[in-house]
């Protein structure tokens, strides 16, 4: 049991959800707001995506990242901004011809997956640590050895703890030989991610079987998606770990009510204290995490 919960809401995401629920953040400024919005429900971290403001759909645009944390940061709200670096490794093979990318692709190196966190330095960033069939389609994310090493450097250089997001057990034990290699500071930061298509299903037994295998001294969290949000954010603290909600994950509050950021962040705090824990502040989600704002 973890009675001491670090609660991390993931505002928006780069999913088709912008046109199923109208609390689904899109511009930069939107995109602020729901993560101040979170962070004055309880949240301690903030998990960002930007989106382009035309279209809705997810964008790997540095500026668009650059206004977000910006107006984050000048709000004078306390929140540990944690940006996702997990765009530019989306494959899907051409109709015409399978070895050549059809539309919907978008491969780039290490180098720019992470443009936006060199030219933010947020406190956290995401390393999907492995490949992965992201969906019913053709589609696939890429997610390659070198690629992963590289960018895990990188970080590394720049004092950004990079949260280690899991989609199978695979994926854990690269994220080790990581680790083994020197390449992730000590302690690291585990994202148990549950319910994707098509990685771990979001059952108990595959978070227990999951945390089973992380390295000794490994913070860790997790999540799932759609009416499994909840469900498993207490089976996450009950097993010791920290929690993610947000609309990126799950739209709903419940059945037939859109929710909010701040509604689920409400949410899982209750949860979190009807089983006797309580919420971290930011700063102290920093020194429990030994990000690079941590007290000491």
């Amino acid at each position: 049991m973890n009675f001491e919960v670090v609660v991390t809401c993931a505002v928006t995401g780069a999913g088709d959800t912008t046109g199923k629920s109208p609390h689904v953040p899109v511009t930069p400024r939107q995109i602020a707001d729901a993560a101040l919005e979170a962070a004055q429900a309880g949240a301690a971290i903030a998990h960002i995506h930007v989106r382009d403001p035309q279209t809705g759909a997810g964008s790997r645009d540095v500026a668009l990242f650059e206004e977000a944390v910006a107006l984050v940061r000048k709000s004078g709200t306390d929140v540990v901004i944690n940006l996702t670096a997990g765009m530019g490794g989306d494959w899907a093979p051409s109709a015409d011809d399978p070895a050549l990318p059809g539309p919907g692709t978008d491969m780039i190196g290490p180098e720019a997956r992470l443009a936006h966190v060199k030219a933010c330095m947020p406190e956290i960033c995401s390393l999907d640590c492995g490949t992965l069939n992201f969906s019913d389609t053709d589609t696939i994310y890429i997610s390659t050895p070198p690629t992963l090493r590289r960018m895990a450097a990188l970080v590394k250089e720049w004092g950004v703890k990079p949260e280690l997001e899991v989609f199978d057990l695979g994926h854990i034990r690269f994220a080790r030989a990581m680790i083994e290699e020197g390449l992730i500071a000590h302690p690291p930061m585990f994202q148990l991610c549950l319910g994707i298509p098509w990685g771990a299903d979001q059952t108990v037994e595959t978070m227990a079987a999951m945390k089973a295998q992380l390295p000794p001294g490994a913070s860790w969290a997790s999540f799932g998606i759609g009416r499994y949000q909840m469900p498993m954010a207490a089976a996450a603290v009950a097993l010791g770990g920290n929690v993610r909600v947000g609309l990126e994950d799950n739209i709903w509050l419940e059945r037939g009510v859109l929710a909010t950021n701040g509604q689920l962040v409400t949410r899982v705090i209750e949860i979190i204290e009807r089983m006797g824990g309580r919420a971290l502040t930011p700063q102290e989600a920093r020194n429990k995490l030994k990000l690079r704002g941590a007290d000491g």
